[in-house]
C-alpha cells in the first residue's frame, strides 16, 4: 500500500470538545493529518465512561491535554495554545466558552487567523439556544423520527446517533471551508454550528418541506430488511425495474399484475411486504444469498461492523479497517486517506510533554501541575 493521504499535515486543532459531535469533527481532521490536542477537564471527556468503544474510535490520532479552565493559571496555557494554532473546536451550551475565556471574541485577540467552531445542540442564537436536548431530540425536532425506514414499521431510531455524527462531518467541512477562505483573506472565522440544524438539513433533503408529502414516497416494499429461515436478516435492494424482474424470474410467486409496476407494487405494497416476509423465512440466508447473487439482485447480509470488517473481502482488499480502527473512507490519487498514527490517548497522556513544547520551563511546567491546573 502506498504512503497515506495527509493533506493536513502542518495544521493543529485544539478541541475543547466532548462525546461525540466534536470528538468526530476533530478525527476526520486528525485522520487527514492534522495535529490534534485535545483539551480535557480534570475528569477527562465523560465520552470516555459513556460509549467507551466509540470514544476509542473517534479519539485515535489525538494528544491529550488535561487542563482546568477554571482556574486562573489557565489562561496562561491556552494563550500559547491558541497563539500556535490554526482551528480551535468547543461544544459546550451557548454562554459556557464566555465564562471558561475560551470564547471566540477572547481568543481571536491572540490569534486573529483562528478558525474557531462551536458546536451546540440548537446554535448560538435563537430561544432554544440554552434549551439542552442530545441526539434523539434533535433528530426528532428535526422531522427525522416522523417517517418509517421501513414499509410495515413504525418511524424507529437509529442505532447511529445521526445529528452527532452528521453535525460533526458539517463541522469539519466547515472548517475545511474556513481553511481555504482564510488563505484568500488572511482572516479567521467564527462557525456556530447546530446539531439540530444539522439534523434538520438532512431530513429536510430527505423528504422536503411539503407538509403534503406522503409518508412512504422515500420507502419501497421491495427495498426493505426481511427476516430468513436462520434468524439472520438480509437487506434487499430493489428498486429498478430490471432487478425486480430479476427476482421474478428467480423466485416464484411474485407474477400477478398486482406486482407488475412500480405504482401497483406501492399501491398493494402491504400484501407485498407480508408476502415477501413470509417468502424469504422459507430459506435460510446463505442459500439467499447464492440465488439472489447469481441473478444479479442487490442483497446483503446485516452484519456488526466487527463482522463486516472479519468477513468482508471488500473491506479487506481496500484496507478500510487497521489495527482495530476503520481508516478514512476516501482514496486520492490511489492513496487512502488517513492512517493510524497514534492510538488513543489516555487523559492527560501528553500534558507535560505538551507544556514543554510550549516553552513553559521545568519549574513552570511543576507549578502548573502543583497548583492543580494541569493533570497526567
Amino acid at each position: 500500500m502506498s504512503e497515506p493521504w495527509l493533506p493536513l499535515r502542518g495544521i493543529r486543532v485544539v478541541d475543547f470538545s466532548m462525546f461525540v459531535p466534536g470528538p468526530f469533527a476533530s478525527a476526520i481532521l486528525a485522520d487527514l493529518g492534522a495535529e490534534v490536542i485535545k483539551v480535557e477537564a480534570p475528569r477527562g471527556d465523560p465520552g470516555r465512561a459513556y460509549v467507551p468503544v466509540q470514544f476509542k474510535m473517534e479519539n485515535r490520532n489525538k494528544r491529550s491535554l488535561s487542563l482546568d479552565l477554571k482556574k486562573e493559571e489557565a489562561a496562561r496555557v491556552v494563550e500559547k495554545l491558541v497563539r500556535s494554532t490554526d482551528i480551535v473546536i468547543e461544544g459546550f451550551r451557548p454562554g459556557v466558552a464566555k465564562r471558561l475565556h475560551i470564547d471566540f471574541e477572547s481568543l481571536s485577540k491572540i490569534n486573529s487567523t483562528l478558525i474557531y467552531c462551536a458546536i451546540s445542540g440548537y446554535g448560538q442564537t435563537g430561544p432554544w439556544r440554552e434549551r439542552p436536548g442530545h441526539d434523539v431530540n434533535y433528530v426528532a425536532a428535526a422531522g427525522g423520527l416522523a417517517y418509517p425506514g421501513q414499509w410495515l414499521k413504525p418511524p424507529a431510531r437509529s442505532s447511529l446517533p445521526v445529528a452527532d455524527m452528521a453535525g460533526g462531518s458539517f463541522a469539519a467541512i466547515a472548517i475545511l471551508s474556513s481553511l481555504h477562505q482564510r488563505d484568500q483573506t488572511g482572516r479567521g472565522a467564527f462557525l456556530d454550528l447546530s446539531l439540530f440544524e444539522s439534523a434538520f438539513f438532512m431530513a429536510a433533503m430527505r423528504h422536503g418541506l411539503d407538509p403534503r408529502v406522503d409518508p412512504r414516497a422515500h420507502i419501497f416494499p421491495v427495498n426493505d430488511i426481511f427476516e430468513c429461515q436462520d434468524g439472520k436478516r438480509l437487506t434487499l435492494g430493489i428498486l429498478e425495474e430490471h432487478f425486480w424482474e430479476n427476482f421474478r424470474k428467480a423466485v416464484p410467486g411474485f407474477d400477478g399484475d398486482e406486482f407488475a409496476t412500480d405504482a401497483s407494487r406501492r399501491s398493494n405494497g402491504d400484501l407485498l411486504s407480508k408476502k415477501l416476509t413470509e417468502t424469504m423465512k422459507a430459506r435460510t440466508s446463505g442459500e439467499w444469498i447464492s440465488l439472489l447473487e447469481a441473478n444479479d439482485i442487490p442483497v446483503d447480509l446485516c452484519v456488526t461492523p466487527a463482522e463486516a470488517a472479519a468477513q468482508n473481502r471488500q473491506l479487506q482488499e481496500r484496507q478500510a479497517a487497521t489495527k482495530g480502527f476503520a481508516t478514512f473512507p476516501v482514496f486520492a490519487d490511489g492513496r487512502r486517506g488517513g492512517a493510524l498514527r497514534a492510538g488513543v490517548p489516555k487523559m492527560g497522556e501528553h500534558t507535560r510533554e505538551i507544556l514543554v513544547e510550549l516553552g513553559f520551563d521545568d519549574a513552570e511546567v511543576a507549578d502548573f501541575f502543583k497548583s492543580r491546573t494541569v493533570f497526567a
